[in-house]
């Protein structure tokens, strides 16, 4: 398989903080990669940082390809890679289907139409409700509602920060639903979540993230199954 993402030992700061100390994997085409750890451990960090929100100060991350140091945020966009941030973050003024239309502001306008037909059909309650002003919808819904946004992109790469941050536990059970249905359907994803049980459930492969640091890796099954991890995030 293909890499579609490499991150090669990247240092983070946050001034004087050093958040990411010395974190590399990679993310092969197809794939669902899981980044696991504690509030804080730099899980969060680590996605802004190869989203391009922060810049490693030593280190690289290459996304197909090609090395994004240096390169804005919007235009790794623009190279295929689309974040759902932590806490949603859609636009609470404007209504369903134009934030749906913002997600595709990279994208020909010719494909709006049908890329729109995809997302109401992946999601019917976004549908629904296309015409309701964003800030009105449930946790659940905004949380579709970022999903669907990102997918209007067509990311060759789909980031998801703690998607179930927040929702009652049969809407975090339709999240993780449509990540699978994303997953096969040919999706790349590379998903951060505090919820381990249900991340590893979903990976092909994940990493354990300490105090900033990569403790642990492994398919989803071999962490499940791990003592260490069970202790420490499944409460066995």
């Amino acid at each position: 398989m293909a890499a579609v993402l490499k991150v090669d030992d990247i240092h983070v700061y946050y001034g004087s903080i050093h958040a990411v100390k010395g974190v590399s994997f990679e993310v092969n085409e197809g794939e669902i990669v899981t980044l696991i750890g504690a509030n804080g451990a730099g899980k969060s960090t680590v996605l802004n940082t190869v989203s391009g929100l922060l810049h490693p100060r030593t280190g690289s991350v290459t996304f197909l390809g090609q090395d994004l140091k240096g390169i804005p945020a919007y235009k790794v966009v623009e190279k295929g890679l689309a974040q759902v941030p932590e806490g949603r973050r859609v636009f609470l003024q404007m209504t369903v289907e134009e934030n749906l239309e913002m997600g595709a502001y990279t994208q020909a306008k010719s494909t709006i139409a049908p890329s729109l037909e995809d997302v109401y059909q992946r999601f019917p309650r976004l549908l629904e409700r296309k015409n309701q002003i964003a800030g009105t919808l449930s946790g659940g819904e905004q949380q579709m509602l970022a999903m669907g946004r990102a997918l209007m992109s067509k990311p060759k790469l789909l980031m998801l920060d703690e998607p179930s941050m927040g929702l009652a536990p049969i809407l975090v059970e339709q999240i993780f639903s449509i990540i699978k249905e994303l997953h096969a359907a040919g999706t790349t994803i590379l998903l951060v979540e505090q919820n381990a049980q249900a991340a590893l459930s979903v990976a092909d492969r994940a990493y354990v993230l300490e105090t900033g640091k990569i403790s642990l890796s492994g398919t989803g099954a071999e962490l499940l199954a791990s003592d260490q991890v069970r202790k420490a995030y499944l409460g066995g």
